[in-house]
């Protein structure tokens, strides 16, 4: 008998991924936001000290404000598709689109973008730069953690797959199992990337993860653990 499905990253994603997923057949999925995103306060860097923007998630234009305007002759380095449409929407450039991590977009820079801006929330993966690069950052955007709700508290006392977005979604559903007295075992965790997965910690049912992140990949991924009962053979992605 298939498990349900719960996505538990902010809106207005939570609310993108369950459209994704409610086109896969044979999928129980419910919505439960831990996470609000909120803008934060930055300062722009001047345009003419920058060659070209670095940006891993579309929040940063939903959340970046008016410092973004005075960056709009930039342009972007954007990983994955649904980051790449917020920068155009937004009066951006798109000038390459990388299907992967932000640290494969640095090893496709052009000769001429040797000085980066990389606009990024609170939590975000450190990144090595090739030789001859800078990068400046703002955080532009933070994720805060959300108390459980009782439905959800209600829906994790029974075996579920759980597809988390971030290391940072992560740890925080782990405390709010131990807050709320949740058993892990009966737990599984779909992750967005290994990483997401290295941070799941020990206690659950099974980790899993995608070999890239892209959400499409992670619901397909959270179906087929949905519909398997407890498979010894896939990988658990640490």
């Amino acid at each position: 008998m298939a498990v349900p499905l719960v996505i538990i990253r902010p809106e207005p994603g939570c609310s993108a991924s369950l459209a994704t997923a409610r086109t896969m057949p044979g999928l129980e999925i419910h919505g439960h936001p831990l996470f609000e995103v909120s803008p934060r306060s930055w300062e722009a860097v001047a345009p003419d000290q920058v060659d070209a923007l670095l940006i891993g998630s579309p929040a940063v234009f939903r959340h970046g404000g008016r410092g973004l305007a005075v960056l709009k002759s930039l342009p972007v380095y954007a990983v994955g598709e649904v980051t790449a449409a917020a920068a155009r929407n937004a009066g951006f450039e798109v000038f390459h689109q990388g299907g992967g991590a932000l640290q494969g977009a640095l090893a496709e820079l052009d000769p001429q973008h040797r000085r980066l801006l990389r606009l990024a929330g609170e939590e975000r993966v450190s990144l090595t730069l090739p030789k001859g690069v800078t990068m400046e950052e703002r955080v532009v955007y933070a994720s805060m953690p959300r108390e459980m709700s009782p439905e959800l508290i209600a829906l994790l006392r029974e075996p579920a797959i759980v597809a988390v977005h971030s290391a940072e979604a992560v740890r925080h559903l782990s405390a709010q199992c131990v807050r709320h007295g949740i058993r892990r075992a009966p737990l599984r965790i779909a992750a967005l990337s290994p990483r997401i997965a290295a941070a799941a910690g020990d206690g659950w049912g099974e980790v899993a993860s995608v070999p890239y992140p892209e959400d499409k990949a992670l619901l397909a991924l959270g179906r087929q653990m949905c519909q398997d009962p407890w498979p010894a053979g896939r990988a658990a992605g640490r």
